[in-house]
């Protein structure tokens, strides 16, 4: 299996290579800061994707109650369920996936970045006699994270996952956002074994999306809300009702029938009403 994963991505294991021995030999990088500068590289390849993905990740927000409605209607019947919510997504144009896509992007990177470290010491850094390996004088990125300064690299790199995580989870729902977040802390004992320049790799990755986060709130405009329906709203085609008090335009029946148009008082001149004699008691 480990053959085969090396084979498909020996030519991103090539490139990564050639990257670096670019970002060193020319444009005069140390090792170290190479890697930070591959890894604003990759980042800058992931834009145009980073951007769907936070559009997806309002989208969701939006449409967060009219999601949970769902999920509380069908909530005991998750096939049901699950049903429903494809069929909110495909009619509001959601892509639930797009929010994991960069990271998902990040880690045949990541895997290729460990082979060039793991065989680095011995094949491309005899061919620089006089540069260094060491990363502000705390670290060697071949060396486990684990040895030296490596640990507070650890530590740094566990608040650095955690905000991110944090940008990241803003739409999911309680249980899994707990799960991201925790697995920052989970993820400690298989990664002190790893090479400090992956550390380093991952550390300016967080870094980035922390502060990608921060910049898109404020300058990414929020996509409208959806329209909120209101059972009390007149249909268009139905006529707006007639009242009975001095605004209506006609009078009711009293026995329910149809209303008839009030007629207005034809204007002339005014009638003459002739006395009666005698008022109340005859002539003598």
């Amino acid at each position: 299996m480990t053959g085969v994963v090396i084979s498909v991505l020996q030519p991103l294991e090539n490139v990564l290579t050639e990257v670096l021995k670019w970002l060193h030999g020319s444009a005069g990088f140390s090792w170290a800061w190479s890697i930070v500068a591959l890894t604003v590289l990759v980042r800058m390849l992931l834009v145009p994707i980073t951007v769907r993905q936070i559009h997806s990740m309002q989208n969701l927000q939006a449409h967060a109650p009219e999601m949970k409605a769902i999920q509380q209607k069908w909530k005991h019947d998750k096939q049901r369920q699950n049903e429903e919510l494809m069929k909110f997504y495909r009619e509001n144009k959601i892509n639930p996936a797009a929010s994991c896509l960069p990271i998902l992007l990040q880690i045949p990177v990541f895997i290729s970045l460990f082979y060039v470290l793991r065989g680095f010491e011995k094949e491309i850094f005899p061919a620089y006699p006089g540069s260094s390996l060491e990363w502000l004088s705390l670290v060697d990125i071949t060396e486990p994270v684990k040895h030296g300064w490596g640990p507070l690299l650890i530590v740094i790199y566990v608040a650095s996952q955690l905000s991110s995580s944090y940008f990241m989870s803003t739409t999911m729902q309680g249980a899994q956002r707990i799960m991201l977040m925790v697995l920052p802390i989970v993820f400690i004992p298989f990664i002190i074994s790893f090479p400090a320049g992956l550390m380093i790799y991952w550390l300016t990755t967080n870094l980035w999306t922390t502060g990608q986060g921060l910049v898109t709130r404020r300058l990414m405009p929020k996509p409208a809300p959806p329209e909120k329906r209101s059972s009390r709203a007149p249909a268009k085609d139905e006529p707006p009702p007639s009242g009975n008090g001095s605004g209506g335009k006609g009078r009711a029946k009293p026995d329910g029938g149809a209303a008839q148009p009030s007629r207005k008082p034809v204007a002339g001149p005014p009638r003459r009403v002739k006395r009666k004699r005698g008022g109340g008691g005859g002539r003598r």
